[in-house]
């Protein structure tokens, strides 16, 4: 069982389950159905950054977004800027995912009308995802480094010169390891749905990413036909000795070549 903080307008509360409600009484659960059948504590509270500031001790913060979409945004703001923050999930109707983008500093979303299975998934992968980022904010890799409170990476210990939209893009696919994002979905959540370049500038800012990267460049990986995704463990890569490599497809090495006398035309 978790223990939840739900900042919503309506300070929604009921009395089924493990509840523990702070705010208005005898209301009905609309933001969030399905949370009413799931076995976790839930302090309600105003979608106020002063009522936020009151709030007891937590492991993850729900934002009821299905209203004010700019007030939602800003209160999620304010929560990540606290010493240690939770993870935050933001709660939306159909209508505000078009106005969703990396500047929500947001662990993960949820549709209104969520499932009970997939709110609590998404619970468990918020609280998980959560637990790898360090004290300060920090998202930790193989060898990379990203501190998200001083919009810095460094590779190795030593500081990485990145761009702010290639500091972005790294810091967006490193929030969603293993998921593949196409390049209209980087395009979109990285640069904004009001953005008009080509899907070209995606592939333009992994190229620099990965040569700024070096030896941890397949930290981005390619998927073919689709678009990129992070790997927090990049699988290494093969190096055969210089002896055994092929320069084509099935060409032999120099030990097994056979002798030209011995070769059998046509064969």
């Amino acid at each position: 069982m978790a223990e939840l903080v739900m900042l919503s307008a309506t300070a929604a509360t009921h009395s089924r389950g493990p509840v523990r409600a702070v705010g208005a009484r005898n209301h009905t659960n609309t933001v969030l159905p399905a949370l009413d059948l799931l076995d976790h504590a839930v302090t309600w509270l105003p979608a106020e950054p002063a009522a936020y500031s009151s709030a007891p001790a937590h492991s993850l913060v729900l934002v009821d977004a299905t209203g004010e979409l700019a007030a939602a945004r800003a209160l999620t703001t304010v929560i990540s800027g606290v010493d240690d923050p939770p993870a935050v999930i933001a709660i939306l109707n159909e209508g505000g995912f078009a106005a969703l983008g990396a500047s929500w500093p947001v662990v993960d979303v949820l549709h209104s009308g969520a499932s009970v299975a997939e709110v609590e998934a998404r619970i468990r992968l918020a609280l998980s995802r959560h637990a790898s980022l360090g004290a300060r904010g920090s998202i930790r890799a193989t060898g990379l480094e990203i501190d998200e409170a001083n919009y810095s990476i460094s590779m190795n210990n030593k500081p990485l010169d990145l761009t702010y939209k290639e500091f972005e893009l790294l810091r967006f696919l490193a929030l969603h390891p293993a998921r593949v994002f196409s390049r209209e979905q980087l395009l979109s959540e990285v640069w904004g749905c009001d953005y008009y370049g080509g899907t070209r500038t995606v592939d333009v800012h992994v190229r620099r990413l990965r040569a700024k990267l070096g030896d941890l460049d397949a930290l981005i990986g390619t998927v073919r036909n689709v678009g990129y995704r992070f790997w927090a463990e990049p699988v290494a890569r093969a190096t055969a000795p210089a002896s055994n490599r092929q320069s084509g497809p099935n060409r032999p090495t120099a030990a097994n070549r056979q002798p030209v006398a011995n070769r059998q035309i046509g064969a």
